[in-house]
């Protein structure tokens, strides 16, 4: 594969998610400095590896690169620190868009703000395994299938995980009864 195809095949596979390598980093590593090193590490294999890339799913190639990346990342810089997240931008964003159309007072904007820290603190608790497949899922949109193609386990693991998130996040309080 000459540079040119190469340089044109990494524009269309990996750049179109760059914001979703950014937002997976971000979960896993906790930091935007280490998210933006991380997904700058996973562009690097990507690109190395654009050959070997199958025309398959290029949404969950990516993640896959980015997920063991910022893993061998975490382990090379922070052996032994927990893997938790530091905030939910995106579901700030999105409480937020969704509360300048129905915030009517300051009050209710300032009760939305409180809702997503509570959130954000009961994902942050939430064992690493499991808040990955909840942010797979419910913040990057991912399906069943490419969550276990992502994380390299089965589809019933991916079904449990999510279960477990969610119920772990409903007992404490981090989210409304379904």
């Amino acid at each position: 594969m000459s540079a040119g195809d190469a340089n044109a095949r990494f524009a269309n596979v990996v750049l179109p998610h760059l914001d979703d390598a950014y937002a997976l980093a971000r979960w896993l590593t906790r930091n935007r400095a280490d998210a933006e090193d991380v997904v700058q590490d996973a562009c690097l294999h990507a690109f190395r590896g654009i050959a070997g890339f199958a025309d398959g799913n290029a949404r969950a190639w990516v993640l896959t690169i980015v997920r063991h990346t910022a893993y061998a990342w975490l382990r090379k810089n922070h052996p032994a620190a927990l893997i938790v997240v530091e905030d939910l931008e995106a579901v700030e964003r999105q409480q937020a868009s969704s509360s300048a159309l129905d915030a009517d007072t300051p009050e209710t904007a300032l009760i939305a703000k409180g809702d997503a820290k509570r959130l954000e603190a009961a994902i942050a608790a939430l064992p690493p395994l499991f808040r990955e497949t909840l942010v797979l899922r419910d913040l990057q949109g991912l399906a069943y299938r490419e969550i276990a193609e992502v994380t390299q386990v089965p589809i019933g693991t991916v079904m449990s995980r999510l279960a477990r998130a969610r119920r772990r996040l409903s007992e404490t309080g981090g989210l409304a009864a379904a």
